[in-house]
């Protein structure tokens, strides 16, 4: 449990059997009446801590996100489309459930006047313009996942804005960490590292300058619950690490922890990829108190150990 005063309250978890989400159950079910929801479409059951309620069901329906969240002090809100590729081919799908799950989740907050910390992305930004980057750049997301990701990120500070609801929204830069899948949203490491594994080359898109911003869920954990208790509501926080680390050092890291023969090959660049990102915690420093503990070496161990 990260060092921070949350204990006693009743919180819903939505998204719960994700991988961020899970994570934020294991930290706080000993202390709080945890309940998760999730309609197990990319989580799993096995991940939701005995301890808490689970309920599989749809965030977009109102009479069970009603249920869920009565009486409810807390909400965290992480379920949504995380892959950009489905939210490509299937912009609906991604928009009824990223952006009307979370007018659901605040119109339910609303009725409960329960905070909502909010998962919202760096894909809000779009190719940035400078880096790091802060809250004040311009958002020009490319795929209906960053639209939908940006425009729920503007709802929640809006309902603080228009109806005096406790939200923060919390914006991810690359998370990885234990449980993590490989697949579209989780990026390159557990691609390499499965790639590793077996001994395959470790494929890098492009020349591998690009840059990233990786942060260990742990530190993702730990902003959710400075955020849960923080008086500076009504904003967004960039969650990071303020380090940029390029793909081909990652490819790197990830064969040596492995200790694999891999070779590290180099494919055609990805359409539309942008070429840096790195996030400025300063304003999540301030405000919150957030301070990332987990190094990127030392975060890649704990994806071998488990």
């Amino acid at each position: 449990m990260p060092d921070v005063d949350l204990t006693g309250q009743t919180i819903l978890i939505t998204g719960g059997a994700g991988f961020i989400g899970s994570h934020l159950a294991d930290a706080l079910v000993d202390a709080n009446d945890v309940t998760i929801l999730d309609d197990l479409s990319t989580g799993a059951r096995e991940n939701v801590p005995e301890e808490a309620t689970f309920v599989e069901g749809d965030v977009r329906d109102e009479q069970t996100v009603a249920e869920v969240a009565d009486d409810v002090d807390l909400i965290f809100h992480e379920a949504a489309i995380v892959s950009v590729q489905q939210s490509v081919e299937a912009p609906q799908r991604c928009h009824d459930v990223t952006h009307d799950g979370t007018l659901t989740i605040l119109e339910r907050a609303r009725h409960e006047d329960a905070r909502v910390v909010f998962a919202s992305s760096a894909a809000i930004y779009g190719e940035p313009s400078t880096v790091p980057l802060d809250e004040t750049e311009p958002v020009d997301p490319s795929s209906p996942y960053g639209i939908d990701k940006c425009s729920a990120d503007q709802y929640v500070r809006a309902y603080h804005d228009l109806y005096g609801l406790e939200t923060i929204a919390l914006r991810y830069f690359n998370v990885y960490g234990p449980r993590q899948t490989a697949g579209d949203y989780s990026g390159v490491i557990s691609i390499f590292r499965e790639q590793a594994n077996r001994d395959d080359p470790i494929t890098v898109d492009g020349d591998g300058t690009q840059t990233r911003d990786f942060v260990h869920v742990e530190d993702v954990v730990r902003a959710n619950c400075l955020a849960a208790t923080t008086e500076h509501v009504g904003t967004a926080y960039n969650v990071g690490t303020g380090e940029e680390t390029t793909i081909r050092t990652l490819a790197e890291k990830i064969r040596s922890i492995a200790d694999a023969d891999s070779e590290i090959v180099h494919g055609d660049p990805r359409p539309g990829d942008i070429e840096r990102s790195c996030a400025d915690i300063s304003r999540a420093r301030d405000a919150l108190g957030y301070e990332p503990t987990i190094a990127l070496g030392d975060g890649l161990e704990t994806l071998f150990e488990a």
